[in-house]
This record gives structure tokens, C-alpha cells and sequence, in this order.
């Protein structure tokens, strides 16, 4: 039976559990990836959800409300961190440390056959998970606007992103991740409190481009629909994200093969999935250290002169 709906879909997804086959063995990786699995499914149905389909390390769902579907990613990302804290527990398996979670939500009409959906708001949150960072949930602005006030304000918006295979940017609100200045301190130390930056420079090969923090999030990829496209193979097609958060400029890892930050005193930050502040000038590496010949490198100048006139869009 064919029936079109309004519809909320949730997917989520576990990085990390692709390291657990190398690291853990097929027996015990397959075990623990199966148990997270079935408990993100739990929190659906104790939402209000439904679960559509697994989809190996990760699940597709649907909620006729967005608040419950907001509520399961909520009840989500807590089992998960309390399962990764279990992984410090004497007799835990030590891969559930390294498991991060993903969930994208989107609103709009679907079309429910033969147990499976279709539609628009599918697309859409299958493709916005390709942007969450570890730990984080993106929403769409539909989503958001049926959300209470309270629970509004755990997110922050994100402005537009381009979706692969979409003509229209999508509004984008977030919730969650490994902010940057929650740990610059472990990074760099005591830093002092900063001046607002004005805009940020990236240059690649003869590209060489300004941004402002109204202009954020930024995406750096191979996809010709990225922000700042970067056509090179070792690159992701939405490799990495530069956001405006707390008065500077977050880069935010996306890819499977990692993002590596160079700074001007020649230290080399490895970005899995994590985010930290950009400061001063230095490269970034996509998919490969800036130290290794071949890689990647976008150059950046985190820009501090209030006359400086970001460029438009090509």
C-alpha cells in the first residue's frame, strides 16, 4: 500500500565502528556495533518513532512530530556517551571508546511504500548527514520551528549548505559536537581573550577567496557545489566545515580520511571528526598531512582589519 505523508526523518549514524573490525575482530566488532544499533532503535520507538530500515552501522526513522524526532536524537547521543563512558570500565570493550554518533532530521511530505520511504525530506537528511561533525545533530529549519523554546536554544544556526544533488541551499540549525573553544585550552593553552576576526582567507592553487562570519559555514570539498572546492582525489566531496561559533572561526572534520591543521609554530593537529579554532595563519591538510608531499593544502589567514570586503560567490 502506497500512502504520501507528512513526515519528520531521522538518520543517524556510528563513526568509528569501521576501526573496530581491524582493531576488535569481526566477532566482537560485529557484536558491538549490532548492540548500539539496536539501542539508537530503542530510543525511536521510545520517541514515539519509527524505525524504517538499519542500514549497517547506522538507522532510518520516522516520527509524525518533529519534536519527538528531536527528543529520540536527544536520548540518542546520551546512550552513546554513556556507553562510550563504559568503555573506560575494567572488562568493557575499549572500542566503544572511539564511537561517535551523527543524526540529521528533516520535515517535509514522503511517499511510505512496501515498508520503505521516498521523498524529498529522505533525500535531504540522508544528504545533511554527510556534514554533521562527531556528536552533533543538524536539523532543518522546518524541524527547528516546530521545536519549544527550550529546546531551541540547545541549537545554533548554521545558515544555508548546499545539499549534493540540490539546486536550493538548505537552512540548517545545529546541536552538540566538540566545539573548539570549549577546547582551545587543551590545544594551545591559556589563550588570551581574542579580538573578533572580521573574515577568513583560504587559498588553493590560484583560488583566493575572503569570507565573513555572516557568510559561514563554509565547506571545503571536492564537490563542484562546495563552498570552496578543492578537485583533488584524496578529498571528500564535503571534506571539512568552517563555522562561526563564540566570536572565531571552527573547523570542523567531515571526511573519512581526515583533516590535519598546520600552525605557524609547526604543530600538526589531526582532525577525526573534531573540530578546533582557527587562529593566525597556517594550512590545512585534506586527507592528508600538509607535511607529506601530494596532499592537499589550503592555505588560511584568519583576517583582523574591519575594512576587509569578503568576496562574493562565483
Amino acid at each position: 500500500m502506497t500512502r504520501i505523508a507528512e513526515r519528520t526523518v531521522l538518520f543517524a549514524d556510528l563513526r568509528g565502528s569501521t576501526s573496530l573490525f581491524e582493531t576488535l575482530g569481526n566477532a566482537e566488532a560485529t557484536s558491538v556495533v549490532t548492540h548500539c544499533v539496536s539501542a539508537l532503535g530503542q530510543r525511536v520507538t521510545a520517541a514515539g518513532g519509527t524505525v524504517v530500515k538499519t542500514l549497517g552501522d547506522g538507522l532510518m526513522a520516522v516520527f509524525e512530530r518533529s519534536p519527538a524526532a528531536a527528543e529520540a536524537a536527544a536520548r540518542m547521543h546520551d546512550m552513546l556517551e554513556t556507553m562510550v563512558s563504559r568503555g573506560n570500565e575494567r572488562g568493557a570493550s575499549a572500542g566503544l571508546r572511539a564511537l561517535k554518533l551523527q543524526v540529521a532530521v528533516a520535515r517535509g511530505e514522503i511517499v511510505e511504500m512496501g515498508g520503505d520511504c521516498f521523498g524529498d525530506a529522505v533525500n535531504v537528511a540522508a544528504r545533511l548527514l554527510d556534514h554533521a561533525g562527531d556528536n552533533e545533530t543538524l536539523v532543518t529549519a522546518e524541524v527547528y520551528a516546530d521545536l519549544a523554546a527550550d529546546v531551541r536554544v540547545r541549537y545554533r544556526h548554521l545558515d544555508r549548505i548546499v545539499l549534493r544533488g540540490r539546486a536550493e541551499p538548505v537552512s540548517v540549525h545545529i546541536q552538540g559536537g566538540r566545539r573548539a573553544a570549549d577546547s582551545a585550552a587543551t590545544l594551545f593553552g591559556d589563550m588570551p581573550e581574542p579580538v573578533e576576526p572580521d573574515g577568513i582567507r583560504l587559498l588553493w592553487l590560484d583560488q583566493n577567496r575572503v569570507f565573513a562570519s555572516q557568510q559561514m559555514p563554509v565547506v571545503l570539498g571536492r564537490s563542484p557545489q562546495a563552498n570552496f572546492c578543492v578537485d583533488d582525489s584524496r578529498v571528500s566531496r564535503s571534506h571539512a566545515r568552517v563555522d562561526w561559533h563564540g566570536g572565531s572561526f571552527q573547523l570542523t572534520d567531515l571526511s573519512y580520511n581526515g583533516t590535519y591543521v598546520r600552525f605557524t609554530d609547526g604543530e600538526i593537529i589531526s582532525l577525526r571528526r573534531g573540530s578546533c579554532t582557527l587562529h593566525g595563519n597556517g594550512a590545512v591538510g585534506l586527507g592528508g598531512s600538509p607535511a607529506e608531499p601530494g596532499s592537499a593544502v589550503v592555505r588560511f589567514e584568519v583576517l583582523r582589519f574591519g575594512d576587509t570586503q569578503p568576496q562574493s560567490e562565483p
